[in-house]
């Protein structure tokens, strides 16, 4: 779940092959909507947040499923680098954080627990240097041949199945299932931009409005007049554009 508060939520891409974004938010104590709308994800993240003076770090998974999570006055900020697809902690298989989350069991301000080991948390800023740390001790790795598929560049140096088993290795998900969550995401964007209906369904690739409907109620648990308006009560998950090729 990537956290946009009320006021916004910084945001960049980064040079790193092994990150797709990074993003961060300041204390919204005092502003925090009631709840947040977490829409599906296809990409796994670490998330960083601090809540009343305790700080917390989590490896989630790709999420295939809209949730709604009750906030409270108590988050004081969060960060967080999304992974781009094809990068994988080697140790913990993407398949077994679909639709979950796995904490470091034991956190300090400063230094976290992942896979048995200590690091010093990462930083909006740092972000990009931390994974390269991640590299060298060999715990993150990337299948760049997943990241090209997904992009749709074609390959004819294996086989579609062994394509199929490399994507299901390296991002948990199948193929159709992350562009479909994609699709979704990427229409909730043209959506509160104002685009409409039919010609979102148009560009997205769906087949008309009401294929439109029932992929942002699988995925986003809402119907697409609630997604457009703005609600002061209750934010979004971090939207953004990203590279996977969208098609039927």
């Amino acid at each position: 779940m990537s956290v946009e508060p009320a006021g916004g939520v910084e945001q960049r891409p980064s040079d790193s092959p092994y990150i797709e974004r990074l993003y961060r938010a300041g204390s919204v104590a005092e502003s925090v909507p009631a709840r947040m709308r977490s829409v599906a994800n296809s990409n796994w993240e670490l998330v960083v947040w601090r809540d009343r003076g305790k700080t917390h770090v989590s490896v989630r998974g790709p999420e295939t499923i809209p949730t709604v999570v009750e906030l409270g006055p108590g988050t004081d900020e969060a960060f967080g680098i999304i992974f781009r697809h094809g990068a994988f902690l080697a140790p913990m298989p993407v398949s077994t954080l679909v639709d979950t989350a796995v904490s470091s069991p034991h956190t300090t301000a400063r230094f976290f627990v992942l896979q048995g080991e200590e690091w010093e948390i990462p930083a909006y800023d740092n972000a990009d240097v931390f994974v390269d740390r991640l590299v060298r001790a060999g715990l993150l790795v990337r299948d760049p041949l997943v990241t090209d598929v997904l992009r749709g560049d074609a390959t004819t140096l294996v086989t579609p199945r062994s394509v199929q088993r490399r994507v299901a290795a390296a991002t948990g998900l199948t193929q159709g299932a992350i562009r479909q969550i994609e699709r979704a995401r990427q229409a909730v964007l043209l959506l509160r931009q104002g685009m409409p209906m039919i010609e979102i369904a148009h560009r997205t690739g769906y087949f008309d409005q009401p294929h439109l409907a029932r992929s942002l109620a699988r995925f986003t648990g809402s119907t697409a007049s609630r997604l457009r308006r703005a609600d002061s009560d209750e934010m979004l998950s971090l939207l953004y554009k990203t590279e996977v090729e969208l098609r039927p």
